[in-house]
């Protein structure tokens, strides 16, 4: 029998029962995309462990990570199996984690195998995808996807070292800066057939876990300007959860505007320093409103996203001097020691 959405009541239930959240998006810096983190050729346990004990340090108690569907289809025993190993190696240095089963960012061309070099200062030049363009836009291509999702979600639903299941990051996003002309015509059409694909496989499972799809873009402070998308996703998710890269009283407004779904509320992707996304003044908020903090991206590696977004546009010939994202040099320098007090004082980290 199909699951359903949790009432507020469950959702309420299931936050008692959490420490308040606050940690990053995560990829080892050997890896350039979900493809180089998981293949089997690339999955690099000894990098993981080695930064997500920088992150223990920091007091950062949850990572957002990245799956892909193409890893499923590949070796779907061996993505099950590096997948338990990588909760092993968190749950060591005593951080939850939140996978990703979707995203429509970057590059719609998602191939298996190696993965190319990253190109010079660019933010995340290698990232792919998943599903590509030509699944996305086929319902025939996209069906064949639900094996993959009930796949991961069957064999993790029950594991107390996954924190929620984030079904789909950033559905409809058309990269126009990056990947537009490559891009399909009505992402946002194809990508909601997907979304509602998604959460209707993952009820069929259900999962102890929440399962959530965080809004990113467009107007979610007033209910009558809601598109379908945010709608759909905001309408479905067990907790709420969302994206701004923006200031202080942008980013309040924003979140103020969330509560009224009266459901937990996680931020999954915040920190643009040069945009004046700082954390030094959206961590301590989002503590006072206990609202779950994740920011985007942990060391500096091959995903080079201490660059802007710009540097696709802009090109650089050397690192900036004020990073875009990221806490941490690869050999777990922090970029700023204020930031890093600051986490382990709000985490109340020993």
């Amino acid at each position: 029998m199909a699951g359903e959405q949790w009432t507020p009541e469950q959702a309420a239930d299931w936050n008692k029962t959490q420490p308040w959240r606050a940690g990053a998006n995560f990829t080892p810096g050997s890896a350039i995309n979900q493809l180089e983190m998981w293949q089997a050729e690339t999955f690099d346990p000894a990098t993981i462990d080695r930064e997500l004990g920088y992150a223990q340090t920091a007091g950062i108690n949850i990572v957002r990570v990245f799956l892909h569907n193409l890893l499923w289809e590949q070796d779907s025993a061996g993505l099950l199996t590096r997948m338990d190993q990588f909760l092993t190696i968190a749950d060591k240095h005593h951080i939850g984690v939140m996978f990703v089963l979707f995203d429509d960012v970057w590059d719609p061309q998602p191939q298996l195998g190696p993965q190319r070099a990253p190109r010079p200062h660019v933010h995340n030049s290698g990232w792919v995808q998943s599903p590509g363009r030509e699944v996305l836009m086929s319902a025939e291509k996209r069906a064949a996807l639900e094996p993959y999702v009930k796949g991961v979600l069957t064999r993790f639903k029950d594991d107390k070292r996954v924190v929620v299941w984030d079904l789909y990051n950033e559905p409809g996003n058309g990269n126009t800066n990056a990947y537009g002309r490559w891009e399909l015509k009505d992402k946002p059409k194809f990508s909601l057939e997907l979304v509602k694909s998604a959460f209707q496989w993952a009820w069929e499972v259900r999962p102890s876990q929440p399962l959530t799809m965080g809004v990113w873009t467009g107007d979610w402070t007033d209910p009558a300007k809601l598109s379908d998308l945010n709608a759909y996703q905001l309408n479905h998710s067990d907790i709420v959860t969302f994206h701004m890269y923006a200031d202080l009283p942008k980013t309040k407004s924003v979140t103020e505007a969330l509560f009224r779904y009266q459901r937990p509320v996680i931020c999954t992707e915040y920190l643009a320093r040069p945009a004046g996304s700082l954390l030094q003044e959206i961590l301590p908020y989002f503590k006072e409103r206990h609202v779950g903090a994740i920011q985007w991206g942990l060391v500096a590696g091959k995903t080079q996203t201490q660059y802007a977004w710009e540097s696709w546009e802009k090109p650089l010939d050397e690192e900036p001097k004020v990073w875009f994202h990221e806490l941490f040099h690869p050999d777990g320098k922090p970029y700023d020691q204020q930031e890093v007090d600051l986490y382990r004082k709000l985490t109340s980290a020993p």
